[in-house]
């Protein structure tokens, strides 16, 4: 690790966890996590005022447990990096408003970054240099998007969507589910591990969304899970007005082989469309081992690399914020000015707030 290279600090709150990365070139250097996940259970979702009272209470105690890791002074930062959107308005405010304080205090520059942009970017942190053209397949609880990514710190053309969700994204379909079956939120991890507890795949066969030919015309790269999510549940209800017992595992597997199946099916068949021979897989969601495990599967089969870091990468965290302030600090992009605005909005075309 040369120490020529940037060191910054990345600061992520777009959701429910307060993250706090810092990254020097990249090699990680730390990355701190305070997550509000257990003050949201009891609601069965993420309130965004808790969270942002929880970002509020944990952001300088999480940089100072950060910086200690690191075995670095916030003075010795070369830049700081922030998500300043998409995400919770509230939520947002708070982590903008502590890198600007951050920034301006230590007389730093300020990259506001995107925040699906950051899921693409943290891969660096594992494998390296980003293969010039990928197809990034971004699966959590509030977004499901292909993207074709041509380089991650060309500000202007460098990411294209390609298709993203038209209602529930992946993760929420995996939290909505897991409640029908009386698991805990969030529903993700459950229902990978009661799949994993001697699920069986072929229980029942669950709809594929916008998977039929008509579909594909017209939505060749979108994703819908909410008709699935409702088959789920309409299958579990007619269980239990019958007086059955739900096989919660194998109610878990087979979902969770339809979401899958849809997801590997379309992110192929976009690196084919696109000519691209890698495919990056991030978000809360690849974390999950039958995702991964299918990727690997049937990219091997169609010549294609598969790039998926650690899941603890790959759910939302400081690391990957400063991934990608360092990418564009090491491009020479120009930083956001101070007065950057969150943007619960922001489009995924915009790496960085300018």
């Amino acid at each position: 690790m040369s120490t020529d290279e940037p060191l910054i600090l990345g600061i992520e709150t777009s959701c429910d966890e307060t993250g706090i990365g810092i990254v020097r070139g990249q090699t990680l250097l730390a990355d701190a996590i305070a997550s509000s996940v257990e003050e949201h259970a009891r609601f069965g979702g993420v309130v965004p005022e808790v969270a942002s009272r929880a970002h509020l209470e944990a952001m300088v105690p999480t940089i100072r447990r950060a910086c200690e890791t690191a075995g670095i002074k916030p003075s010795d930062v070369d830049a700081v990096a922030v998500t300043s959107g998409p995400g919770l308005a509230g939520a947002l405010l708070v982590g903008v408003a502590a890198a600007k304080g951050l920034a301006l205090s230590l007389d730093k520059p300020i990259y506001g970054v995107n925040h699906l942009a950051a899921h693409v970017a943290v891969d660096t942190l594992e494998h390296g240099d980003l293969p010039k053209g990928c197809v990034a397949m971004l699966v959590s609880g509030g977004h499901s998007s292909l993207l074709a990514v041509h380089d991650i710190t060309d500000i202007t053309d460098g990411v294209v969507p390609m298709g993203s969700t038209i209602d529930d994204a992946a993760g929420e379909a995996f939290d909505k589910v897991a409640r029908v079956l009386g698991l805990p939120f969030p529903g993700g991890p459950w229902i990978d591990k009661a799949a994993r507890d001697g699920g069986d795949r072929m229980y029942v066969t669950f709809p594929r969304g916008l998977t039929s030919q008509r579909d594909l015309e017209r939505h060749r790269f979108d994703f819908s899970f909410s008709g699935l999510k409702t088959a789920v549940a309409r299958w579990v209800e007619a269980k239990r007005r019958d007086g059955e017992d739900v096989p919660v595992n194998h109610v878990a597997a087979a979902f969770q082989e339809a979401v899958c199946d849809v997801l590997t099916r379309k992110a192929i068949d976009a690196c084919k469309d696109r000519g691209f021979e890698h495919l990056l897989i991030g978000g809360g969601v690849a974390a999950n081992s039958r995702l991964r495990a299918m990727a690997e599967e049937r990219a091997t089969a169609a010549g294609i690399a598969v790039r998926v870091p650690r899941p603890g990468l790959c759910t939302d965290n400081g690391a990957m914020v400063a991934a990608l302030g360092s990418e564009l600090v090491r491009a020479g992009r120009v930083p956001s000015p101070l007065d950057l605005p969150a943007d619960s909005s922001m489009p995924v075309t915009e790496v960085l707030n300018k």
